[in-house]
């Protein structure tokens, strides 16, 4: 009977990961038990890195690299796409916004013929749509996914400018030459929607003044009406719209008082940058790396190692930061499956761009090598549980 319990135990904590077997291509990317990776490819305006490790039971991270035309049309315009989607409470909707948000930015950029701020809120605002119908349609089968959402992180370089759009708390980050010093700079280009951050907490409370408990401090983390951290997402229905906030969803997503306008916002913050010469690469990345890592850290690591591989490595020291943290062992970590893994750190998602200047200052008309990539995890069937 000990036996039985001993082996039951080493299932879960060290469990074989060959069923993870290291696989893929130069092509579609690499798997090495939880973690996935591209270390080097090329995308309209110079080279990129990607790597994901997952932790969850189904990774709830998902990502993407698009590059060639950001319309419809042949004629362009021409650049790179950039999606970072960490999702909760299940993968539903970053995989939905996968599925949907860059063919939304390509539609409405047909429209205008160009890129824009404009744009890139009204593939926001169609995915959001999107997901709404998804949720109305499924709600008698499966209510719980009203409970689901999803951070949006999205960079866009089109004809010398970049743009920054993001709802929820994944971050891009610059690494700018400064000259003078020779030193790489860590910029911070997203803004962040995490009521951790006390302005954020201070728009909750300009937003719903009626609403004292809009924000409120449970197990020493602030959270929006005790259940969410984030204050704008993809999905999360049932803090949207008050007819999804009821019976069957579980209790514990249901708010005592009903509530009259949506408490959480999918408006993206969205911000212009034209690019220099001295902007080296961008990092982008789901909250997972960023518990770990500061931006300046993140920027000297890709700035003092070779290109090859950069995401791969900057996910790798987040690893070790996690088990630092916990006083155990890298290597002890690594052999941890998912879903327990999860008490360990979150999924974590980076891609790193690259900026060539060269490629990055020639006309949005001029065509490119063209990609489309996605984040990569364990292939598992919807329903797979967990492994203990």
């Amino acid at each position: 009977m000990l036996s039985r319990l001993v082996n039951f135990l080493k299932a879960c904590w060290w469990p074989s990961l060959d069923r993870y077997a290291h696989k893929g291509s130069d092509a579609s990317g690499w798997q090495d038990g939880l973690l996935w990776y591209k270390d080097n490819g090329q995308h309209f305006n110079g080279e990129f890195s990607m790597a994901v490790v997952q932790a969850n039971n189904l990774l709830e991270d998902q990502s993407q690299i698009e590059s060639g035309s950001l319309s419809t049309l042949e004629s362009g315009p021409y650049g790179t796409f950039v999606g970072i989607y960490d999702g909760h409470g299940g993968p539903e909707t970053s995989r939905y916004i996968n599925d949907h948000l860059f063919q939304h930015l390509k539609r409405f950029t047909t429209e205008q013929q160009s890129m824009s701020v404009d744009v890139i809120k009204k593939a926001y605002q169609a995915t959001e749509d999107g997901f709404f119908s998804l949720v109305t349609k499924q709600w008698s089968m499966n209510p719980q996914i009203a409970a689901v959402g999803s951070c949006c992180l999205v960079g866009v370089v089109c004809n010398g400018t970049l743009y920054i759009a993001n709802v929820g708390d994944s971050r891009a980050v610059l690494g700018r030459l400064v000259k003078a010093t020779g030193e790489v700079l860590a910029i911070q280009l997203s803004s962040e929607h995490n009521v951790a951050i006390e302005s954020v907490r201070q728009e909750m409370h300009s937003l719903h003044p009626d609403d004292s408990h809009i924000v409120v401090l449970k197990h020493n983390v602030w959270r929006v009406k005790g259940l969410i951290q984030i204050s704008r997402s993809i999905g999360d229905v049932y803090l949207k719209k008050a007819e999804f906030n009821r019976e069957p969803l579980y209790q514990k997503f249901r708010l005592r008082q009903p509530f009259r306008m949506p408490i959480l916002s999918s408006e993206p913050s969205v911000s212009m940058h034209e690019l220099q010469p001295h902007d080296q690469f961008l990092i982008f990345a789901s909250d997972g790396l960023w518990e770990h890592l500061s931006n300046q850290v993140a920027v000297d690591i890709v700035q003092n190692h070779p290109r090859n591989g950069s995401a791969r490595r900057l996910v790798k020291v987040a690893l070790q930061e996690a088990a630092k943290k916990r006083e155990m062992r890298y290597s002890d970590l690594k052999k941890i499956d998912r879903g327990v893994r999860r008490h360990f750190h979150d999924d974590i998602t980076v891609i790193v761009v690259f900026l060539d200047s060269n490629l990055v200052s020639r006309a949005s008309s001029a065509k490119g090598p063209s990609l489309s990539l996605r984040g990569g995890g364990i292939k598992l069937p919807a329903k797979t549980k967990a492994p203990c």
